[in-house]
């Protein structure tokens, strides 16, 4: 099994702003490619919408609006998105259910409180958003078709 130390996603400029370039990805199902699709309501396609601050790889290639290009993530950073978004919160939730009842609360108290405690952690995501952003930053590179 080979490693993979980028996440990529073929997308396309649609807007070149003074710092950033906003990029169109459409992320498809696996039956997206279905011949059947057009009839069959498990076929999903959506579309996202990603605005790439300049750096300077960016800056340095000529990128125009309808060309393709390969929005980039570090495998790493996903992952710790991923634990950011989605274990830590389940990990609190989990720790306030088991011990909010050794403390004494009722169960209903205990639910209320495990809610609580988790959308505190989301406010506090939120209120650091800007810091993030910086972190977990999507790069650009042009298109390069890697399906052989």
């Amino acid at each position: 099994m080979k490693k993979v130390d980028k996440i990529e996603h073929e997308g396309t400029v649609i807007e070149i702003g003074k710092d950033t370039i906003t990029v169109e990805i459409v992320n498809k199902s696996a039956c997206a490619t279905c011949h059947a699709k057009g009839v069959c309501n498990a076929s999903d396609e959506s579309v996202r919408v990603i605005e790439i601050p300049y750096t300077i790889s960016s800056l340095v290639e000529e990128y125009q609006v309808g060309e393709k290009v390969n929005v980039v993530l570090g495998s790493y950073l996903g992952i710790s998105a991923v634990f950011l978004a989605y274990v830590l919160p389940l990990l609190l939730l989990i720790l306030s259910i088991v011990l909010l009842p050794a403390a004494g609360l009722s169960e209903l108290h205990t639910g209320l409180a495990s809610l609580g405690i988790v959308a505190v952690y989301y406010i506090f995501l939120s209120l650091f958003r800007n810091r993030l952003d910086r972190v977990y930053s999507f790069s650009i590179e042009k298109y390069q078709n890697k399906k052989q």
